[in-house]
């Protein structure tokens, strides 16, 4: 995920001062960690799963409930 894509997706999420690279570090920082996270609960389906669309139903169906 690149600054962009997280300036981006602050201002969707309601966050006006997300307008540059000053002052945000703890904003790339949340944004790594986040993306991380998610990487690794993705892979983890992925592995478990019998065949690629188990997977990708799987990962889809995330944040869904």
């Amino acid at each position: 995920m690149t600054q962009s894509d997280m300036i981006r997706l602050a201002r969707e999420a309601g966050w006006e001062y997300a307008n540059g690279d000053d002052g945000y570090g703890p904003l790339w920082k949340f944004g790594e960690l986040v993306a991380a996270a998610e990487r690794e609960a993705c892979a983890v389906i992925a592995f478990n799963a019998k065949t690629y669309l188990e997977a990708a139903e799987s990962i889809r169906a995330r944040g869904q409930g």
